[in-house]
């Protein structure tokens, strides 16, 4: 399924900076206001701020966060100016129907940025990115993922990079 208005961030393991890139994007398109997407397969403790919109405990939940002061990667994205973020808990056998119920509370079009290296192995976004970091932690084997169109950044380059090369035009977004 190919979905030309979303942006894929994964990484190659925790800490990579996937969360820093999506701020990044978030704020250099602040005027698109872009909703924000964080897919994640662990079932941790809900945190204040995240308010349930449909839950299959032990199966999914899906979550909209409300809190831009904490330090969770969802406030961060809230703070970085998305005009809505979501959160999901699921599994990869249910991962396209949870993405699925998200996209329907999406105005149609809407450009959105997505942390889930998961869902590229469902859908076809617009633009594809990658995320490393010179200190490895926690790495993921996503080497299936690297043979796939994408765009690989370094989180330690982030902070030399004044823009972002990637534009969001006629519905779609692409890197330049």
């Amino acid at each position: 399924m190919y979905i030309p208005n979303l942006i894929l961030i994964a990484g190659t393991g925790t800490k990579s900076g996937k969360t820093t890139m999506a701020c990044r994007i978030i704020e250099q398109f602040m005027y698109l206001k872009i909703i924000a997407i964080k897919i994640s397969p662990h079932f941790h403790e809900t945190t204040e701020g995240l308010s349930s919109i449909e839950e299959e405990p032990g199966r999914y939940a899906i979550y909209e966060e409300t809190n831009s002061d904490s330090t969770k990667d969802t406030s961060r994205m809230l703070r970085a100016g998305a005009a809505h973020v979501y959160f999901a808990k699921v599994l990869d056998d249910r991962l396209l129907f949870v993405f699925n119920k998200i996209m329907g509370l999406i105005p149609e079009g809407a450009p959105i940025i997505c942390e889930s290296p998961a869902l590229r192995n469902f859908v076809e976004p617009g633009a594809f990115i990658i995320m490393s970091s010179t200190t490895p932690n926690k790495l993921k084997n996503i080497n299936h993922l690297l043979e796939l169109p994408h765009v690989k950044f370094k989180l330690e380059e982030l902070d030399l990079i004044n823009h972002i090369p990637i534009i969001f035009e006629n519905g779609k977004w692409n890197t330049m």
